[in-house]
């Protein structure tokens, strides 16, 4: 038989222009209000800037921008997550990511998930940074692919 602990999993739904994001809640580090970011120079689109954060200059990305979802900038109610990065690079231990409003903690059942397969066609291409569409309680929402997001960061303040 098995207990509910490992059927389940803390989430966090996260709001973004055009899409809900789903992560795992250990991911999460910390929710900050939106401030202005310092410009980086030659920065995409989607790198809003640097924000500081305990002692770090942190990239802040509009994951709407990145993946081409919607155009999203900052602004009254905007919240920034900071996430833990999944990558080994000690210079980045962390990222931010600008939302809309504050993230809700989600109780993820195994059998309350599943993958969106959209219109059925199968056809639908995922957007950047997005590792799959999913179906929460049958609410759609997006999984993105923080490696993705990392790697993206790295190429825009390598150049």
């Amino acid at each position: 038989m098995s207990t509910p602990a490992s059927t389940e999993i803390r989430g966090v739904l996260i709001q973004v222009a055009g899409a809900r994001l789903l992560l795992p809640n250990a991911t999460i580090a910390e929710v900050l209000s939106f401030a202005e970011p310092e410009p980086v120079d030659g920065a995409p689109h989607w790198l809003l800037g640097r924000i500081r954060w305990r002692g770090w200059q942190l990239p802040l990305v509009s994951f709407s921008r990145l993946s081409g979802l919607a155009d999203e900038a900052g602004g009254l109610g905007s919240k920034v997550v900071v996430l833990k990065a999944l990558g080994e690079d000690a210079k980045l231990p962390h990222l931010a990511l600008l939302t809309q409003g504050f993230p809700r903690l989600v109780t993820v059942a195994r059998d309350a998930l599943v993958e969106d397969a959209g219109d059925g066609d199968g056809d639908q291409a995922l957007p950047t940074a997005v590792r799959m569409r999913v179906l929460l309680n049958n609410e759609p929402a997006l999984l993105p692919d923080v490696d993705a997001v990392e790697r993206a960061i790295h190429g825009a303040l390598a150049a």
